[in-house]
């Protein structure tokens, strides 16, 4: 019988109390993973851990808003005290907003860039010696706005511009240390956020016509899971079905 993936692995997710993160935390556990799943609302994220009860692995719940440092310091101090390697780090945390650059205040742009790029940026930096120890994985949630702009998510689409720079930037200095930094770049992904840009666009929301969160976890774990010979730096992933 083959064990799971990542049976006996350490790995934290953050925004796992919905969407994307949400699957990408419960595929980890039942792949055997111990699973920190991190976000705002303590109701959803336990839910997530009960979901995953009588996996093969768990998740634990720690309820933090990444808008602000003592949160992630709070997170990262845990974590070196429990564990002394951290296997996978997955930055699903974002928030967004849809608004004209003429009409979006800039203080909305300051609230995208501390949580979509400030948060990652400082919690990867607290736990590189976790990841180091444990040849680990990185991966950043980025956006297919970055391949092509689209009207209405000027504050979101240059934050995700930045944590492009960050990963790649990541990418050339933890390789030589063996570490692994994924970027991915879905598509319109079903959702809140793609319901409220269908409504901006004049569109019918069909979240049956778009990525599922599923779709992307999988997408993500296939690639976590290749050998070390070989490292996929940017996963592109886009809806089948046309709007």
């Amino acid at each position: 019988m083959t064990s799971p993936r990542f049976f006996g692995r350490t790995a934290v997710v953050t925004g796992a109390g919905s969407g994307t993160g949400r699957s990408t935390a419960l595929r980890l556990a039942r792949e055997g993973a111990r699973v920190v799943g991190v976000g705002r609302n303590g109701l959803r994220l336990q839910s997530v851990a009960a979901e995953a009860a009588g996996a093969a692995g768990h998740v634990e719940a720690f309820e933090a808003d990444l808008i602000g440092d003592e949160g992630i310091r709070a997170l990262a101090s845990r974590l070196a005290e429990e564990t002394a390697l951290l296997d996978v780090l997955v930055h699903s945390a974002g928030v967004h907003s849809v608004g004209s650059v003429a009409s979006t205040p800039v203080e909305e742009l300051d609230r995208q860039y501390r949580t979509n790029v400030r948060a990652p940026y400082l919690l990867t930096q607290l736990l590189i010696p976790l990841l180091v120890r444990s040849s680990g994985q990185i991966v950043f949630l980025c956006s297919s706005a970055v391949r092509r702009a689209l009207a209405g998510l000027g504050a979101y689409t240059a934050s995700k511009h930045a944590v492009r720079g960050l990963a790649d930037t990541l990418r050339e200095e933890l390789n030589p240390q063996g570490i692994r930094v994924l970027t991915v770049y879905p598509g319109r992904i079903a959702g809140p956020m793609q319901e409220a840009l269908h409504q901006l666009e004049g569109r019918p929301y069909r979240p049956d016509r778009l990525l599922q969160p599923d779709d992307v976890a999988t997408a993500i774990l296939d690639s976590l899971s290749l050998p070390r010979t070989a490292e996929v730096t940017d996963l592109d992933i886009r809806p089948m079905l046309k709007p």
